[in-house]
């Protein structure tokens, strides 16, 4: 069975733009996984002072993993690419995280779908909407749409 994820990707060291785009040629090399879609590349403001801006995006993969060896494979890719993990909130050459995972709910010490933060960045609902349907659900009963009237497009900058 195929569920598709949608993947969110960031980055703001080592020349951001292109670490998407290595980030989303790995994507389509998971094991029993395909690229669907990709959204533009957008460009935004850090979330702590000091730190350069980021450029990110979000993809629409179609997997038959189960959501942990997602994240494992997501992490991998983030390691390749030179992911070192001091701090939480620091720059990083890559992140990947699972914003949602088909209709599921998950709440695992390593794992929250929907991603518990997505409803209040305009980097992730953004480019999400280009790859969804206007009436697009999410497993908690809320649409996209509804995101994004309460989180306006302020900050961001289409690539």
């Amino acid at each position: 069975m195929t569920t598709r994820a949608f993947i969110g990707l960031g980055s703001n060291l080592d020349a951001p733009a292109e670490q998407l785009r290595s980030a989303l040629q790995a994507l389509d090399q998971i094991a029993d996984s395909r690229l669907a879609v990709a959204s533009a590349l957008y460009t935004s403001d850090s979330l702590l002072p000091g730190q350069p801006r980021y450029t990110n995006a979000v993809a629409a993969l179609d997997t038959s993993l189960a959501p942990l060896q997602l994240l494992d494979a997501l992490q991998a890719i983030e390691n390749d690419q030179g992911r070192v993990r001091k701090e939480r909130w620091g720059p990083r050459t890559l992140d990947l995280d699972i914003l949602l995972f088909g209709d599921q709910v998950i709440d695992l010490p390593r794992l929250q779908v929907p991603h518990y933060h997505m409803h209040a960045r305009p980097f992730v609902l953004y480019p999400l909407a280009e790859l969804v349907a206007d009436d697009f659900c999410l497993a908690d009963g809320r649409t996209l749409a509804q995101l994004l009237e309460a989180c306006p497009f302020v900050g961001l900058e289409r690539l």
